[in-house]
């Protein structure tokens, strides 16, 4: 099958573009390896490191300044519930991409894509047509030269959204946003955590 476009990855800069595309008048695809859509900011980045965010300000408020606005509060942390409300909220917006992309006639076509020519992609060994093609793949957690990441004791940031227990001391390798998020988290939820930076500041 032949189309105008075809666009690599649907995380937030290729699922906006296939839509913006489509409405345009383009014939548009769009191919994606992962069970969902939305990309790292969805599936394992912005949504559900905000979701844990979200619920550990509240449960550190409870602790910190109920007392004082006359509010006394035992507060418990589920930590299986509170991973399923983060679940919930990815899902709810990976479904919303869905129907965006259904709404406005995008074919989805799941696999690893691969350009073999021009106009020309392959995925899973077949090959689709377009008159342009637009690469949104987005990226990966960097890695440490002699640092084997196991996803067990050694882990991505994308191992630290889906822990099944709240580890006792986490040492996070990078004072960028998506470490402070992360180590914000798991301190609210009673880890000791150590932040280490190459910089002289953090948030570089």
């Amino acid at each position: 099958m032949s189309h105008d476009l075809i666009v690599i990855g649907t995380g937030p800069g290729g699922y906006v573009c296939a839509i913006r595309a489509a409405q345009l008048g383009l014939k548009v695809a769009v191919v994606e390896k992962r069970a969902s859509h939305g990309g790292t900011c969805l599936n394992v980045g912005c949504i559900p490191s905000k979701a844990l965010l979200h619920a550990t300000e509240l449960l550190a408020e409870s602790k910190h300044s109920f007392a004082k606005m006359g509010l006394i509060a035992d507060t418990k942390v589920d930590f299986a519930q509170m991973m399923k409300f983060k679940q919930e909220a990815i899902d709810g917006n990976t479904k919303g991409i869905d129907f965006l992309l259904k709404k406005n006639k995008v074919d989805v076509i799941r696999g690893t894509a691969k350009i073999v020519g021009a106009g020309k992609v392959e995925v899973d060994g077949k090959v689709h047509e377009a008159k342009n093609i637009v690469i949104a793949t987005g990226s990966d957690s960097a890695r440490l030269r002699g640092v084997e990441v196991d996803e067990k004791q050694v882990i991505t940031s994308t191992g630290a959204l889906t822990l099944e227990k709240i580890p006792g001391h986490l040492a996070v390798i990078g004072a960028g946003v998506i470490g402070l998020e992360l180590g914000s988290v798991y301190a609210r939820l009673g880890s000791k955590v150590t932040v280490i930076e190459y910089l002289d500041r953090i948030l570089p």
